[in-house]
């Protein structure tokens, strides 16, 4: 249809058409329309004016109704909009948004109303009329995109203020106030739980106004609801602490220190609590939706930042232990090496054998000490690979003290210590790993040898309670700082002000002992009353039901071993030669191989007895060695013992597959050696 045609076709209805398309246009939009007689004060509301005052659509509204219904922060500009359409001087537009409060049901609503005066010949207003619609949806719509505006600029802020913070200490300080500065509180706290999941520390708070509460608390305090609920992730919202608990609930304390109103906001990480925010507020205060929400948001973000920053400075930390370690591996290396490296000097100028004898046990002690840091090592590595095997059987923990002290007897005397011993009147059997029972209480008394001024008093004892075993390691000596014991059982740890009595050490001792009696399903601490005032040690072990496993019979001495023919194979030239002459001189026929080929062209025509084989080797490795030996038809089957560096079980696992007859870890020594080849040449296949 043309425009002319449309046009003319509106020009033909009639008045109540016309107004009949208005109404309709006027309910399509929701807009209700009001009208004011000015001169008898009468107010004209349709039904949908009513209802966002509150009033049912058969009740009689008036202007005492408007006024009565607007909300008392907008009465005042709504009423002078209103007095200023109408006042012949202005003629202004009436045109305001405002809130009402509903006569009926109290709801408060949003609306938009717009009019104008209607005025006489003689300028005298007789009328107001204009329109009104409902806002209240448009209102919660921008009130809450700025609600979501401020949240996100809250979360901006402590984003760009925490970044660059590489202190867990300083990203709580810094979120607290921010978060307790956006919510206008009295009080914001951040908590760390403890393991236990009964205790939480506030470790930073804000709080202007009002005493600090940094401090460690239980969460019973809470209530058992309470903490029940925090447990489960559950938010604490109170907002009149005497209205709302009570004084059994938890309001006596709060009133004590001067809080009204709190929400304690959890956090809950793999089924634990790990964290919580707190906000307190002097005076009672109802907590919105989106309080919590911004409080519940910050408390995420903030443990995880302050987890990223814990982790951070954990590498730094290992990092730097790391150097330290091996700076410390390398001046203990050089230690031993050093002396031996005198004697070894001196023996090639002097022809005294006694002095050649001398020279000779100082290389001995030398080497022990770096065999046993070497062993330290591996059991360092063992353990953090989890391949740690214990060989476990049930024997009397009293015999296993006495042995760690024998272990331990020489230190004690150079440091002329005097050393107790107190051992319980009955036995005290328990599942373990002999070898490794006595090498953590031959540990912790070593340790207190060291860390005691020469002259001190030791004590090691025993005692049974209940189901379980109780040793105790003490001294007199340089004590444990509080601030350390902490961490005395972390890798690479070693305290300064240890540093003169020390005598070297890799620090990891202590943490080889933690583990090793945590395998053993115990425990272990330390107490220390401070500097100067000496330790104890205390390690608690599990008892066991079965009797003890009675002592193996005294087996008769074994006769001499026969002389034999040994293969040694080995690529270093020094440990090749040395390792033959120790051979020879125990009168054996030995023959020495630098590599695969050439031994296995010496076993042809020497027919060895027993191949010592190391398995790291050029070209021909010692399992392929091995196998070639195993194969060689018409050539007699010698007995093989792998000896070698690598001594994981896996490593054993391996050379048993590949069918070595023993596994031997270097650095082993002399005398076991010559017990495995004098064992396996008088046991020939």
């Amino acid at each position: 249809m043309s425009q002319t045609a449309q046009g003319a076709s509106i020009a033909t209805l009639t008045l109540g058409q016309r107004e009949e398309q208005l109404r309709l246009a006027i309910d399509a939009a929701e807009v209700g329309l009001w009208d004011v007689d000015v001169a008898t004060n009468t107010l004209y509301w349709p039904a949908r004016v009513k209802a966002m005052f509150g009033i049912s659509p058969d009740a009689t509204a008036t202007l005492d109704d408007f006024e009565a219904c607007l909300h008392p922060q907008d009465a005042g500009h709504v009423l002078r909009a209103f007095a200023d359409c109408q006042n012949p001087d202005l003629r202004t537009v009436y045109d305001v948004e405002y809130r009402t409060i509903g006569k009926e049901d109290g709801v408060m609503r949003w609306v938009a109303a717009k009019g104008r005066g209607l005025f006489n010949d003689q300028g005298e207003c007789v009328r107001a009329i204009g329109t009104v619609i409902d806002i209240t949806a448009r209102k919660h719509a921008e009130a809450s995109a700025e609600r979501g505006r401020r949240r996100l600029e809250l979360l901006n802020r402590i984003e760009r203020a925490t970044r660059p913070l590489n202190s867990a200490q300083d990203v709580m300080e810094v979120t607290t106030r921010l978060l307790g500065e956006h919510l206008e509180a009295t009080r914001c706290a951040y908590a760390d739980v403890e393991a236990d999941n009964n205790r939480f520390t506030i470790r930073a708070d804000w709080s202007p106004s009002v005493p600090s509460s940094v401090d460690v608390y239980s969460l019973e305090l809470f209530g058992p609801r309470a903490t029940s609920n925090l447990r489960m992730g559950r938010h604490l919202v109170v907002d009149d602490v005497d209205r709302d608990l009570g004084d059994e609930g938890g309001a006596k304390m709060f009133n004590a220190i001067g809080i009204k109103a709190i929400v304690c906001a959890g956090l809950v990480k793999r089924g634990l609590l790990v964290a919580m925010m707190a906000v307190h507020q002097a005076e009672p205060r109802q907590w919105n939706a989106e309080d919590l929400e911004v409080i519940t948001e910050v408390v995420d973000r903030c443990w995880a930042h302050i987890e990223r920053v814990r982790d951070a400075a954990a590498l730094r930390l290992q990092d730097r232990r790391k150097d330290e370690f091996l700076a410390t591996l390398a001046h203990e290396l050089r230690n031993p090496i050093a002396p031996m490296l005198y004697a070894i000097a001196l023996m090639k100028r002097e022809k005294d054998p006694a002095r050649l004898l001398s020279r000779t046990e100082v290389i001995e002690r030398q080497t022990s000490h770096l065999v046993r840091l070497v062993d330290d090592l591996l059991d360092v590595s063992r353990i953090s690979r989890g391949v740690v095997e214990l060989k476990r059987e049930v024997l009397d923990l009293s015999a296993l003290l006495v042995q760690a002290v024998e272990a331990a007897q020489p230190g004690v005397n150079a440091a002329r210590h005097r050393l107790t011993l107190s051992l319980p009147d009955t036995p005290a059997p328990i599942l373990a790993d002999p070898s490794r029972i006595v090498q953590i209480v031959t540990n912790l008394l070593n340790n207190a040898v060291k860390y005691t001024p020469d002259g001190g008093e030791l004590s090691l004892s025993c005692t049974v309670e209940a189901n379980r075993a109780l040793i105790e390691v003490s001294d007199n000596g340089l004590g444990i700082p509080a601030a350390d014991q902490s961490r005395l059982f972390d890798l690479f740890t070693q305290l300064p002000h240890t540093g003169a009595k020390a005598h070297g050490g890799l620090g990891i001792g202590l943490s080889i002992v933690k583990s090793l009696v945590e395998m053993h399903g115990g425990a272990v601490e330390v107490q220390s009353a401070g500097l100067n005032q000496g330790s104890t040690f205390r390690v608690s072990l599990p008892l066991e039901t079965a009797p003890v496993e009675p002592a193996a019979r005294a087996v008769p001495p074994a006769t001499p071993a026969r002389r034999g023919r040994v293969l040694v194979v080995e690529d270093n030239p020094d440990g090749r030669s040395t390792l033959v002459e120790l051979l020879r001189a125990q009168g054996h026929e030995v023959i020495g191989a630098a590599d695969g080929p050439s031994a296995l062209e010496t076993a042809r025509h020497m027919h060895p007895e027993v191949v010592l084989l190391d398995l790291g080797l050029p070209a021909m490795d010692g399992f392929e060695i091995a196998e070639r030996l195993r194969s060689e038809a018409g050539v007699p089957q010698p007995r093989i013992v792998a000896l070698t560096g690598w001594g994981s079980a896996r490593d054993r696992e391996r050379t048993a597959a590949a069918g070595f007859d023993a596994h031997v870890t270097k650095p082993v020594s002399p005398e076991d050696l010559l017990k495995t080849v004098d064992h396996w040449i008088g046991n020939p296949r």
